[in-house]
């Protein structure tokens, strides 16, 4: 099965659905990443956008208000269905259901731009050659990416105190296969970008605390619904599941306060030229 067949049916099932059903609480959480990356891509009117992995919408909307005409694309129809309930009432933003590795461009864009979205690809190489055959030769390129799992706790906090509960893999993990992480490695990042054919590549580290939840009760449904911890989760039943919940339970506890769950969260906030 390919990388892409696979992340189509992932997030065209329980995924996209997950977050279709979250996604208030999912982008006002991200906001404080969010932002920063539409800040930096600086869109302008008129501007020719592509926001690639564009899920709900949030952040095409948000180029779209700066007067950018913006085609956000995804391969979740869920995800896309509400983003375009979203957008009625705002000009010059649609969606289409595409793989950005192989999307059609009717003409040349000048940003392409996406949060957390392009760490999935099969061939991510040959995804963003792709990618930039269809920049104007002005045009940049602006995302937002993961770092490591240990430097964003508000992921891999209930990961970590799920594993004694999990069956150890057959063989340690690709850090580099497609998932979240995909582009923890900046070093990594900056050789594919460059044999891609883009140019002046410059990543900086972007660093925030995020409010996950404002109730232990609802950081674990959080926690059970996105991100590695409810992949994990999602293996487990009767007494190892009680078990395991009570260990993500027992760890969130510790980093609750009066103002809910704040954990950290790191990223790479990365820009190129055509």
């Amino acid at each position: 099965m390919s990388g892409n067949k696979q992340q189509r049916e992932y997030w065209n099932g329980q995924a996209g659905e997950t977050w279709t059903l979250n996604q208030i609480k999912l982008d006002r959480m991200l906001n404080p990443l969010s932002a920063e990356a539409v800040r930096i891509a600086a869109a302008i009117p008129g501007e020719r956008v592509m926001d690639i992995g564009c899920g709900c919408g949030d952040t095409s909307i948000a180029l779209a208000r700066t007067g950018a005409v913006v085609q956000g694309i995804d391969l979740s129809e869920p995800m896309l269905r509400l983003a375009s309930q979203r957008a009625k009432s705002i000009q010059g933003v649609t969606f289409t259901q595409a793989d950005a590795a192989v999307v059609a461009f009717a003409q040349p864009v000048q940003l392409l731009f996406s949060r957390f979205g392009v760490m999935f690809f099969e061939d991510p190489i040959k995804a963003f050659s792709h990618l930039h055959s269809g920049l104007s030769e002005k045009g940049r390129l602006v995302f937002i990416c993961w770092q490591k799992p240990s430097a964003n706790p508000w992921m891999s906090l209930g990961g970590r105190a799920l594993q004694p509960f999990l069956p150890a893999p057959a063989s340690p993990p690709d850090p580099r296969a497609p998932g979240p992480f995909a582009f923890s490695d900046p070093a990594y990042v900056e050789d594919l970008l460059a044999k891609a054919g883009f140019n002046e590549i410059v990543i900086e580290s972007l660093k925030k605390d995020l409010k996950v939840a404002d109730t232990l009760d609802e950081a674990l449904i959080i926690q059970g619904q996105v991100g590695p911890a409810a992949r994990a989760m999602a293996e487990l039943s009767g007494d190892d599941l009680k078990s395991a919940l009570d260990a993500v339970r027992t760890v969130l506890q510790d980093h609750m306060s009066d103002q809910g769950l704040w954990l950290g969260s790191a990223v790479w906030l990365v820009s190129a030229r055509f």
